[in-house]
């Protein structure tokens, strides 16, 4: 990272998202905070910041009120929109509710329902499937839709809140909720983790030394990652530079054309990078930090990735939405002594490795990881049971297999929860399964990952028949893509006479026949 992007001056503002925006924009208004590439508009801190004003008191001329859930549903093209929603619904004083464009409508309808939404922002893409629920979100009073055309129920963008008024301020504190961001749930039900203000943000506040070097990502502003390049490239002095749909030969082009210093990537996205024409003759001197995380990354891709970019910090990250600010970064001084490994946490941050009876494990020894950050801790909104199995005695257990080396630097080897990554998007295998047996012609279902060689993992169905069913694999590939989002749906179906199964009846995943070929590229 250059000095300047990695020098914050100490002067302290207040903890919340907003006053970072706020500070923006008195100290750099004209400057551009976020711009939409390869060829898209851009937004300054004055802009920003004024348009979220404005839409904050709309909502809070509407009835919301602090605390209250709005859900921000709007397409990766209108990032510029999710921005300003986001600042907006904090400066309301509600919680922001990141909502997935890729559910189904009865994912939504669980997401909104779940969370309680009084309010909901969507966009050109999302409106309709906004529309078909309305009736069956009672708590849900106010609608806004970036549409010219505003459907019934919805007002318009810019009709939403006066342009005029004073800036809202609404008290709130650490303690606070700021978001619930929503993960796939193991047992059908959707999972909120609630972030609070304390715990948002992983760079304090402060007044940068403004660059306007580039921050260059692709992530769906509704996960983890995403959420996180909203306000951290504006504490580092640096301009957002956001694309709204990842393609391999436009990422290289905009890397010569806008020569950004940072970038953050998901290895499906460093796979497809690696493998384009350009990749080799491309310029990417001006990269000095490149950021891998969401999903295990081969060893050949990041070896590539640092050959080609010798001059740039070139790590493989973990993290986690449910550990917040608990992340874990390899220094580049490691890099070719820790192969595989994803780094130290910060000093605050505490790792053991636990066997299936709870006793930690040694050194290099292969276990649960789990994860401590006091005063830091999240948990499930809405759902004491889920939180209780997952937050004991202080502890985060994450569901990953992992070790830790005799110098405390950890490494990821797989996975105890059945999830399946498939570029970057965390499946959870019992969610596809329970779909699968809402089929009439299904008897039994066992869902697996199966190797893809730019996913990291695709997903693969193995089917029992009901007696005398009969159903073909394309019919079942159209009834989960009515019910699941695209991303879950399995693109292999395997009939079979039966499932391999234990002692005690468990399904023998590693058993499982070779999975059929996909119906469809991906």
């Amino acid at each position: 990272m250059t000095a300047a992007a990695g020098t914050v001056h100490t002067r302290a503002v207040a903890h919340l998202f907003v006053d970072q925006l706020r500070l923006m924009a008195a100290h750099f208004p004209d400057e551009v905070a976020y711009r939409m590439v390869p060829d898209g508009e851009a937004l300054t801190f004055a802009q920003w910041d004024a348009e979220s004003d404005r839409l904050a008191r709309g909502l809070i001329g509407a009835g919301v009120a602090k605390g209250d859930r709005v859900a921000i549903y709007l397409a990766p093209a209108e990032a510029l929109h999710w921005m300003v929603a986001y600042s907006a619904v904090h400066k309301a004083g509600a919680v922001a509710v990141p909502t997935n464009t890729r559910l189904s409508r009865r994912e939504l309808e669980q997401v909104l329902g779940h969370s309680g939404a009084v309010a909901a922002l969507a966009g050109a893409d999302t409106t309709a499937n906004l529309s078909e629920i309305l009736d069956a979100l009672p708590a849900l009073r106010r609608a806004v839709t970036t549409m010219d055309r505003a459907p019934d129920g919805f007002v318009t963008w810019t009709d939403a809140g006066p342009a005029e008024g004073e800036a809202p301020s609404v008290a709130v504190d650490g303690d606070d909720m700021a978001d619930i961001m929503y993960t796939s749930g193991t047992t059908g039900r959707p999972k909120g983790v609630v972030v609070r203000h304390r715990n948002a943000a992983m760079i304090p506040n402060g007044l940068p030394n403004w660059t306007g070097d580039g921050w260059l990502h692709a992530s769906p502003l509704f996960t983890f990652a995403g959420i996180a390049s909203i306000y951290n490239p504006m504490k580092l002095g640096m301009t957002g530079l956001y694309m709204a749909r990842f393609d391999a030969d436009a990422w290289l082009r905009v890397v010569e054309e806008h020569r950004p210093s940072a970038m953050f990537l998901v290895p499906a996205m460093a796979q497809l990078l690696i493998n384009n024409s350009r990749f080799t003759d491309c310029d990417m001197s001006s990269v000095v930090m490149a950021t891998i995380g969401s999903a295990p990354l081969p060893t050949d891709t990041f070896r590539r990735l640092r050959e080609k970019m010798p001059q740039a910090w070139v790590s493989n990250n973990w993290g986690m939405t449910e550990a917040g600010s608990a992340y874990c970064s390899l220094p580049p001084e490691e890099v070719d002594r820790r192969v595989g490994s994803v780094g130290k946490p910060a000093p605050t941050v505490a790792l053991k490795v636990i066997d299936e009876d709870g006793e930690e494990l040694g050194p290099n020894q292969v276990g649960e990881l789990l994860v401590s950050n006091p005063g830091q801790e999240r948990e499930y909104f809405g759902d004491p049971e889920a939180t209780a199995a997952t937050w004991k005695d202080g502890w985060l257990h994450t569901g990953d297999l992992a070790r830790i080396d005799e110098d405390g630097y950890l490494y990821i080897v797989g996975r105890k929860k059945d999830v399946i990554i498939r570029g970057g998007n965390n499946v959870h295998a019992t969610d596809i399964e329970e779909t699968l047996l809402e089929h009439p012609a299904v008897l039994e279902a066992a869902v697996a990952g199966v190797p893809h060689d730019v996913l990291g993992e695709d997903v693969a169905a193995w089917v029992v028949l009901a007696p005398e069913a009969q159903v073909e694999p394309a019919e079942l590939l159209a009834f989960m893509s009515e019910h699941l989002s695209d991303y879950k749906v399995p693109r292999r179906y395997t009939i079979v006479d039966e499932l391999p199964r234990n002692a005690t009846g468990k399904v023998v995943k590693h058993e499982l026949p070779p999975a059929a070929e996909p119906l469809s590229r991906q």
